[in-house]
């Protein structure tokens, strides 16, 4: 029990202190950000998001098979109609 809210602490001091480096970084940058970068930071943004759902359909359309019964007793994965 006392190690895991050694664990508990360490990485609540962890989160705290991350949140704030990456806080700190954010308000550095938008300081430095100009009109012309913030649009080509927008558009990239738009890019990645954009590839993010190609994929996601990609994944869907391949796995989107309803899953066998478990209780077959054949495990071949050769055989699609268990012969």
């Amino acid at each position: 029990m006392i190690r895991r809210g050694f664990w508990l602490t360490v990485g609540a001091a962890a989160g705290i202190i991350g949140y704030r480096r990456v806080s700190a970084a954010g308000r550095r940058l938008s300081g430095r950000l100009t009109a012309a970068g913030a649009a080509g930071l927008a558009r990239e943004t738009v890019r990645f998001t954009r590839d993010v759902r190609e994929g996601m359909d990609l994944y869907m359309a391949r796995h989107s098979e309803a899953p066998g019964s478990t209780l077959d007793t054949d495990h071949d994965p050769r055989s699609k109609d268990g012969r």
